[in-house]
């Protein structure tokens, strides 16, 4: 695993300003393609009160990339080093970023810390934001937005997330099919993770987040049982799981059950339940309907007698001037 900054456990945490109706913000596509669902996510950002812009190659389509590396690189850096910008949004997500985040322009990220949203393959943009410049980032839905997945509550969630300094208290569903991984207990630490899949093969790179004293966040989509136990099993050799706190599990979308099989929850329960750390599941955090925004990098106890997460706030409120 790829050895963690000798000051990581120690450089200041920064939580960029809360956004505020007239903000510039900037749509952008590291990954995958978006579809005609886009409009809909930029009538959301809009209700805000943001004043939304498309990166120059937002619709472009390489392959089943949403541009060239270059140009889908491009659009990135010039979100992060447009001064006038405060937020970045994902469009969408599939595959592509890691082609591209190691030409990630830290200066201008470090120089001028802003809000950024997205999730799943954006995972290990998060992670390098948190490396490189301890940014805290949101995991929430990308601007290719579903309404029958994400509807008013998730709305909510999301403004509430960026524009507000609000805790963010989510509480465990027992309909999630994660909700059947369990370990007792109670614990604190930065929330950290994202897509299961992503932090895996960020293992060697400077995406993956010193875990240690940290709650893990996972999440996945369409992987079957034996993944969800590859995967973990991966990070466990890998040393990456050492001295975690605990972990806050999302949603598992669209796994597979076998009959006389595990499920992928009991996959799960069966690699975690042995690190002597409490485990929190059934949380609507990832690729399910209900999907809801946390920060990543702020502290956050999870308790699973009262089957909740609590996440500090993300962003600081700044007085208009």
């Amino acid at each position: 695993m790829a050895a963690a900054p000798a000051d990581a456990q120690t450089r200041k945490v920064i939580r960029p300003a809360a956004l505020r109706p007239g903000d510039r913000v900037r749509v952008v596509a590291p990954a995958g393609v978006p579809d005609t669902r886009l409009a809909r996510g930029i009538q959301i950002l809009e209700g805000f009160g943001l004043v939304v812009e498309a990166g120059a190659h937002l619709y472009d389509r390489f392959g089943y990339l949403a541009g060239t590396d270059e140009d889908r690189l491009a659009d990135l850096n010039a979100a992060f080093g447009d001064p006038g910008i405060k937020g970045v949004f994902a469009a969408r997500g599939g595959y592509g970023t890691q082609r591209i985040i190691d030409g990630l322009d830290l200066a201008a990220v470090r120089r001028d810390p802003r809000v950024v949203v997205g999730f799943s393959d954006l995972t290990v943009l998060s992670g390098r934001l948190w490396n490189a410049a301890r940014l805290v980032s949101f995991y929430g839905p990308m601007v290719n937005w579903t309404d029958s997945r994400t509807g008013p509550a998730e709305i909510e969630s999301l403004r509430k997330a960026i524009m507000t300094d609000e805790p963010t208290v989510l509480t465990r569903d027992p309909a999630e099919p994660s909700a059947a991984v369990a370990v007792p207990g109670t614990a604190t630490g930065r929330l950290l993770g994202g897509n299961l899949t992503m932090l895996q093969t960020s293992i060697d790179t400077e995406d993956l987040p010193d875990l240690r004293g940290a709650i893990l966040l996972i999440e996945d989509t369409d992987e079957s049982a034996y993944s969800y136990d590859r995967m973990l099993t991966h990070l466990i050799r890998a040393g990456a799981l050492r001295k975690i706190a605990g972990v806050a599990i999302g949603q598992f979308t669209n796994a597979p059950v076998t009959s006389g099989q595990w499920t992928a929850a009991q996959a799960v329960q069966d690699r975690l339940g042995g690190l002597g750390v409490p485990v929190l599941g059934g949380l609507r955090i990832g690729h399910g309907n209900g999907q809801l925004t946390v920060p990543l990098g702020t502290r956050a106890t999870i308790d699973t007698a009262a089957a909740t997460l609590t996440v500090q706030p993300g962003v600081r409120v700044v007085p208009a001037a």
